[in-house]
Parts: C-alpha cells; sequence; structure tokens
C-alpha cells in the first residue's frame, strides 16, 4: 500500500509540473514549433494584447565597443553587456549634469548596487535583467508580475491622470493611452536614489519616464523610452530596448532573500 501511495504522490507530481505546461494560443507550424514572426494577438477591444511571459532578448544591435574591426560581436549575447550601462545603447550618450556624472563614478566604485542586495528591480531593470516578466493585460489595467521577489507593476488604462506629489516608489505611477497599436505609457512619482543600470545610472525624484510599447510580432516586444529628469539630466533622452516571449513554462518564486550569500561573497556586508 505505501509503495502504490508513493508512486500516485511522484505521478501526481509529475502531471503537475506547470513550468512544462504548453502556452495556450500559439502559432505553431505542422510540426508543432512556435511561429514567433506571426501576427501579435488582439484583444477583445482590437488593440494588441502585450499577454504573455517576457524576457530580455539579444535582438538588439551589437554595440560598437563588443564589436571587432569586421563588425562582429565579441559577445554571444551583447544585450546583457549593453544594458549593464545604458549609455553604450543611448545616441550620443545621456546627458547628465555634473553632480550626476559623478554620483554614477562614486556607485560605481561603492559596488553597492541596490539589485545585487536583493532590493526591487525598478525601472528599465525589469526588461533588461534574466527574470521573467508576465504582462497581464486587462480592458483598464496592464499587469507586469515579475519573478525576482514575486514583485508587481501597475499600469492603468482606464483614462486616469498621473498623481500629484506622490508617494516616492521603485516603480513609479504609470497610466496610459493607446496611440494606434503603440500604447504609451506615463510615468512618475519614483524615488530619489534608483539605478536605471548596474552601472549606477541615476533616475530621481524628479524624474518621469515616457514608455512606448509595440508588439510587431506574436514573439516580440519593442520598448522605446524617453527618460526626462532635469535635476540629473541636462535634456531629455531615450532608449530602445527588445524583449521576447517565453513559452511553455511558468513564474517560479525568486526570493533573493532566501538564503542569500551574494552580499557577502563580494564583502558588501
Amino acid at each position: 500500500m505505501r509503495v502504490l501511495a508513493l508512486a500516485w504522490l511522484f505521478c501526481t507530481g509529475a502531471s503537475g509540473q506547470w513550468i512544462k505546461y504548453s502556452t495556450e494560443g500559439v502559432p505553431r507550424d505542422k510540426s508543432g514549433k512556435p511561429i514567433l514572426t506571426a501576427p501579435a494577438p488582439r484583444a477583445l477591444d482590437g488593440k494588441p494584447d502585450f499577454s504573455g511571459m517576457w524576457t530580455i532578448s539579444d535582438a538588439l544591435p551589437c554595440p560598437k565597443m563588443l564589436a571587432d574591426d569586421t563588425g562582429e560581436c565579441l559577445e554571444k549575447n551583447p544585450i546583457g553587456q549593453a544594458t549593464a550601462d545604458l549609455n553604450k545603447i543611448v545616441p550620443g550618450g545621456i546627458p547628465f549634469q555634473p553632480w550626476a556624472i559623478e554620483e554614477k563614478k562614486r556607485r560605481q566604485a561603492s559596488g553597492l548596487d541596490p539589485h545585487v542586495k536583493c532590493l526591487p528591480s525598478n525601472f528599465p531593470r525589469m526588461y533588461t535583467l534574466p527574470h521573467i516578466t508576465k504582462f497581464v493585460q486587462t480592458r483598464k489595467l496592464l499587469l507586469l508580475i515579475n519573478e525576482f521577489n514575486a514583485s508587481y507593476r501597475q499600469i492603468f488604462l482606464d483614462g486616469r491622470a498621473l498623481p500629484v506629489d506622490p508617494q516616492p516608489s521603485w516603480n513609479g505611477y504609470s497610466t496610459a493611452k493607446w496611440d494606434g497599436d503603440v500604447l504609451v505609457v506615463r510615468s512618475n512619482g519614483f524615488r530619489d536614489d534608483l539605478w536605471m543600470d548596474m552601472a549606477g545610472t541615476p533616475l530621481t525624484g524628479t524624474g518621469s519616464v515616457v514608455e512606448r510599447l509595440r508588439r510587431p510580432s506574436f514573439g516580440t516586444l519593442e520598448i522605446e523610452a524617453t527618460v526626462t529628469d532635469p535635476k540629473a539630466y541636462t535634456r531629455p533622452w531615450g532608449f530602445k530596448l527588445v524583449d521576447k516571449i517565453v513559452l511553455d513554462t511558468e513564474l517560479i518564486d525568486e526570493v533573493c532573500l532566501e538564503g542569500e550569500n551574494s552580499a557577502r561573497h563580494m564583502g558588501l556586508k
């Protein structure tokens, strides 16, 4: 009886593996391979549906500093290198205020990256880190659920205005409107001490962000972002990121503080 019970338990566990569950609604060819270039799905209101799971893509051009004389990239996946310092993908470079470039240098020297210390992955790092973000789109809300520390971000689609003098937060406050097939997201209310990348590029409490989200195909999410932060920068500046869809799996808890030893190993404690 005990053997039968154990066999039933193991079979039940194996059949319940959501990380191997086939994603519904995926266009596939005759062999079952996903057709990622297929048209993006549409919501009931006819707008593009961003619902799905997304993560960092290798679709960005190779940064010049990572290419050899022939233009061939020296890294197999250059996007991680590029987005570790946004300055590498911003045309003309980021227009820092003098204090902001010094602050970036100070942060780099300190090595005290908030993400390494298990703090939230704020804009735009949620798009650039190798964690899955699930988009859940309804008529009035786009919800972004990230598996890193089970975090979330809300983008309201109900026409509300951005708050005035909000409580500062890691992800800010976001509201969006459609411009054809592009979702234009406006955000404010950020904390005054945020790192936008591993290099310590600042985002302050005076900052606001406009993101333009597009889903040009089933498997691709494009994010064009413009940062306006007069405290840290002399003018608005922008960049483009590309994420790719993740299929036939599910979010898994990635609670950084459970057994976290990175800070001790890096000499940050």
